[in-house]
């Protein structure tokens, strides 16, 4: 699928009509292909980061259009090959003809990726910024291009390297040994081993914390709010919204339908759902809008519960979280119309979950809900300086790490024979090793013939 002696092309702007568009070529054809079509300087004597203006035609001799071509060449490229960019005039029958002729003259179709795909086959850079390369392009708020920025620049390649190279010594050192069997000699210290184990586990810990946030940075946070029926869920999410979104009314079972909408808090998307007032529906439409709450309910990641803190008894809050609490998700608290609370002290108190007391019509205590809802992911022992992970693939190699990690130093416990700890050490590097696609125990043995003559 992704052969790399030949050269590839793809339209690398959107389709559409714009002011200019851009057609990529990359591969040992690349600059041949454009030059034959192509009046103006001679290309193929054109030095590499160069911009050329002139006339391009169709392999028949049509004009097609005048256009700028960049010139990148190997290594020093995105895919590490020769590459060219024609930007010309943002016509999509242009840009089609122009591609056309890309392919009439030698060039074939890139598959999805490709492009990158050759950057990562080439060395340009490894699984890990590969993938960020398009949580980069998905980005749609400042966090998720922070933390997309800091993967591709390395932020998790770099913590990846750093584990495995201490890992790869001690399996070195313990493979070693065994070729020294006869004299009982040990170049691995098993205590600095236990040591690198429990810091190695520290991290990658860290880094597995990290992917509650790192995931709603990416996705969006899926918040469901929820209540009883004037319990004040519309007036929350207007002044959350900070506009009159829902219809707010003093009517019970005004809400009929799901109200979905954004909001941005400190660079993590939320995306919030009003729901219909959860209670026995008095008609069909209302008993379809309360099946709606619980199936967003069932999706959702957080649940806003809200409930009249002035009406609504301790007790009846208490069998709304009971009901609620089946659903496994995390619950925020928001006790509503506190300035209609004549009795402080009747309030349902929760000590299992976080609980904020505000008075939404006020509109005086939105921030301190952001808060709440920025807290309930972001947890507190996560260093926003630090890599933050996101793609599912990185967890579950990172739990993969963490369980052999485990069953090291179960080993080292019970007294296992070298050999087989250093397997485990070498399973372990390999799960680390597919986070940036380094998975080849070639590592293991360049370590051990680069550090000690093993011929002497």
């Amino acid at each position: 699928m992704f052969a790399q002696n030949d050269t590839i092309t793809a339209l690398s702007t959107p389709t559409g009509e714009g002011a200019i568009g851009i057609i990529r070529l990359s591969g040992p054809k690349s600059i041949d292909i454009v030059d034959d079509l192509f009046k103006g300087k001679n290309l193929r004597k054109q030095g590499a980061n160069t911009i050329h203006f002139g006339s391009l035609f169709s392999p028949k001799g049509d004009f097609l259009d005048e256009v700028l071509v960049s010139l990148f060449r190997a290594p020093k490229s995105y895919t590490g090959e020769d590459i060219v960019e024609i930007s010309c005039h943002g016509s999509a029958y242009i840009l089609t003809q122009v591609l056309d002729a890309m392919i009439q003259s030698g060039a074939r179709l890139a598959n999805p990726g490709e492009f990158t795909m050759r950057a990562f086959l080439n060395g340009k850079m490894d699984l890990a910024q590969a993938e960020a390369v398009a949580d980069l392009i998905a980005s749609q708020n400042q966090a998720a291009h922070a933390m997309a920025i800091n993967q591709l620049k390395g932020g998790i390649s770099e913590e990846m390297v750093r584990l495995r190279e201490k890992l790869i010594e001690f399996a070195s050192l313990i493979e070693l040994e065994l070729d020294f069997g006869e004299e009982d000699v040990e170049f691995a210290d098993r205590q600095q081993l236990l040591t690198l184990l429990e810091d190695t586990t520290l991290k990658i810990k860290g880094l597995l914390d990290s992917f509650q946030l790192g995931n709603a940075i990416k996705k969006g946070v899926h918040t469901v709010i929820v209540g009883r029926p004037n319990a004040g869920k519309s007036t929350l999410l207007n002044s959350l919204l900070q506009e009159e979104r829902a219809i707010v009314s003093d009517i019970p079972g005004t809400t009929r339908d799901t109200i979905q909408e954004r909001l941005n808090i400190n660079g993590v998307e939320f995306r919030l759902i009003d729901t219909a007032g959860i209670r026995e529906a008095t008609d069909t439409i209302e008993a379809i809008g309360i099946e709606r709450t619980f199936a967003e309910v069932d999706k959702s990641s957080i649940i806003l519960y809200i409930f009249d803190a002035a009406h609504l008894s301790a007790k009846e809050v208490a069998q709304d979280i009971e009901m609620l609490a089946k659903k496994n998700n995390a619950i925020l608290l928001v006790a509503n119309k506190m300035d209609l609370v004549k009795d402080k002290a009747t309030i349902y108190h929760s000590d299992a979950y976080p609980i904020l007391h505000i008075s939404a019509k006020a509109k005086t205590d939105t921030e301190q809900i952001k808060s709440g809802l920025y807290g309930m992911i972001a947890s507190s022992n996560i260093d926003p300086s630090a890599p933050i992970i996101s793609n599912v693939r990185h967890l579950e190699a990172l739990q993969n790490a963490l369980n052999s990690l485990a069953t090291v130093k179960e080993g080292l416990e019970v007294g296992l024979s070298g050999d087989l700890i250093a397997l485990d050490i070498r399973t372990t590097i390999h799960h680390l090793g597919e986070v940036t696609g380094s998975i080849s125990t070639d590592d293991l043995l360049d370590s051990i013939f680069r550090n000690f003559c093993i011929g002497k």
